[in-house]
């Protein structure tokens, strides 16, 4: 069965925006962002909620960038991409949009043939969490504190994990990975 994988670059105090909303200062290293490329070998589909549709849509034409990054553009451009958005009633060509997250309508979609999905907005993989439609956590930990910000986990809920993985990349990056307790 594919997993739904909710991944973000946070601070070490739980921040995936500073206080500015902005995140420059999850700049990937080559080395970071090559793993990035190979765990896109590895997902279909990218379920988004408005500000990550937003932002990602600099990979649609990011041909100028260096090879690795041309690399991840090629990869993610060949990818489903699905927007969960209440305050958008259309989304650019080649992306599909959801006004509601329909937990039977996922848990069918985790049921068909493919590869993994990600899920990235920190509010519509809170409503995936509560629905439990989530099956891991890749959290990539600059050497950073932020003192405030968007949390990555807006929840109201406990969650059990069991941790899976863990490495390190060149400026300090600690990738941790955990798997949701059913």
């Amino acid at each position: 069965m594919r997993k739904i994988i909710y991944t973000k670059s946070v601070s070490l105090d739980g921040y995936i925006e500073d206080q500015k909303g902005t995140i420059d200062w999850t700049t990937p290293s080559e080395e970071l962002h090559r793993h990035f490329n190979d765990r896109e070998l590895e997902v279909d589909t990218h379920l988004y909620g408005r500000k990550v549709y937003e932002v990602m849509q600099y990979w649609e034409d990011a041909d100028q960038d260096l090879d690795y990054m041309k690399e991840y553009a090629r990869l993610w451009q060949k990818q489903k991409k699905i927007v969960f958005s209440t305050t958008m009633d259309q989304v650019k060509s080649g992306y599909e949009l959801r006004n509601s997250v329909n937990p039977d309508e996922i848990r069918q979609w985790k049921k068909l043939t493919g590869k993994n999905m990600i899920v990235g907005g920190a509010s519509l993989a809170s409503s995936f969490m509560e629905h439990g439609l989530v099956d891991e956590i890749h959290l990539y930990i600059p050497p950073v504190l932020l003192g405030g910000g968007k949390p990555m986990f807006p929840l109201n809920q406990k969650l059990d994990l069991e941790f899976m993985e863990s490495q390190i990349f060149p400026g300090g990056v600690m990738m941790l990975k955990y798997q949701i307790k059913s």
